[in-house]
């Protein structure tokens, strides 16, 4: 369920009034019917959200920026590959990158009493892994669907472009840093894609605000991820460095602690039988370093997108970008220099 009030309508009348006729014609094929207009609800630099009212219950539109368009395509594909983890899609449009969901029921963050919970943290992580676990198998399917492919063997090479890249905001001598640790980066990329741990889907962006906990109980109250549009191929591990960087600030965690290492031991629990303890927390700091560049990768795949003509045509005028999103990019590739979290 998405909370935040609403920004007005500020689309362009021609994309509106097209993605009101798909969401509505989509509705009809399923014998369904609107029981209000379609209200736009978020507008943001890399996304479009949208809902109405129906006969089933609300319904959810998400438009994303085309760089991030393959996330409708990924959502229908995990429906069939691991369908306890994710909401079944209405209906997905592959050529636009259009989804429409049917309500998810209230998020994690929003059914957690106040203070939230470590323990359903735990939860959270544990499920993710199990999702991981069932897509690894289909990691050359998720490419040929447009997800981009941040195995480690790829991102020295990427690091490279970035630090070569005047648009990426970095102050000189942080820059002549990161050139200095080019060579260790890329000896923990080796290590990392030698661990024998197979590339699985990476969330990116992996908290208790993008998973929902469902209303019923037993099966129906599973966990289910959503919002897919920051994911990518790569090292399953990598999806920790947001997920615990969450963690940490909303629990007052501090990086290395035993409250830390307990959510990174959780996720770690389906992945036991693939190898011991000792090599899989090895993995997980490696993770934690090369997903940096990952990260960064992923807000410059979204600010590009945001700035494509086709997109701003579709928000009727430029995306709305801060100086925060601007320096994202070089923010993410600071991190590097900084101490690991665990």
């Amino acid at each position: 369920m998405l909370t935040d009030a609403p920004t007005g309508e500020r689309l362009d009348p021609g994309w509106q009034a097209e993605s009101d006729a798909w969401i509505l014609n989509e509705l009809a094929t399923l014998g369904v019917t609107a029981t209000g207009p379609v209200e736009t609800v978020r507008v943001r630099a890399w996304s479009v959200i949208r809902r109405v009212g129906t006969t089933a219950g609300r319904v959810w539109f998400k438009a994303n920026v085309p760089t991030n368009g393959f996330e409708a395509a990924v959502v229908g594909a995990l429906a069939g590959w691991a369908p306890d983890h994710v909401v079944a899609p209405l209906a997905v449009d592959r050529t636009r990158g259009w989804l429409l969901s049917p309500d998810g029921g209230p998020t994690l963050r929003e059914a957690m009493a106040d203070p939230p919970d470590p323990a359903r943290w735990a939860e959270l992580l544990r499920a993710y892994a199990e999702l991981q676990r069932l897509t690894a198998p289909h990691a050359d399917g998720l490419i040929g669907l447009g997800l981009p492919d941040l195995r480690p063997e790829r991102l020295p090479a990427a690091l490279a472009d970035l630090l070569a890249d005047p648009t990426v905001t970095l102050d000189p001598d942080r820059r002549a840093a990161l050139v200095q640790l080019s060579g260790r980066y890329e000896r923990w990329c080796a290590e990392l894609a030698a661990d024998g741990l197979p590339a699985s889907l990476q969330h990116d962006d992996l908290h208790d605000g993008n998973v929902f906990v469902g209303a019923g109980t037993g099966a129906d109250a599973r966990l289910r991820f959503f919002d897919w549009g920051d994911a990518c191929l790569a090292h399953p591990f990598s999806s920790l460095l947001v997920a615990l960087n969450v963690a940490a600030y909303q629990f007052g965690f501090s990086p290395g602690g035993p409250e830390l290492a307990r959510l990174r031991d959780a996720y770690l629990e389906p992945w036991t039988d693939q190898r011991g303890r000792a090599d899989l927390v090895r993995s997980v700091r490696l993770a934690l370093r090369v997903g940096k560049v990952g990260r960064a990768l992923t807000w410059q795949r979204a600010l590009r997108g945001a700035t494509a003509p086709e997109w701003e045509r579709a928000l009727g005028g430029p995306a709305p970008l801060s100086a925060e999103h601007a320096d994202a990019v070089g923010g993410w590739l600071g991190e590097l220099t900084e101490p690991d979290l665990s």
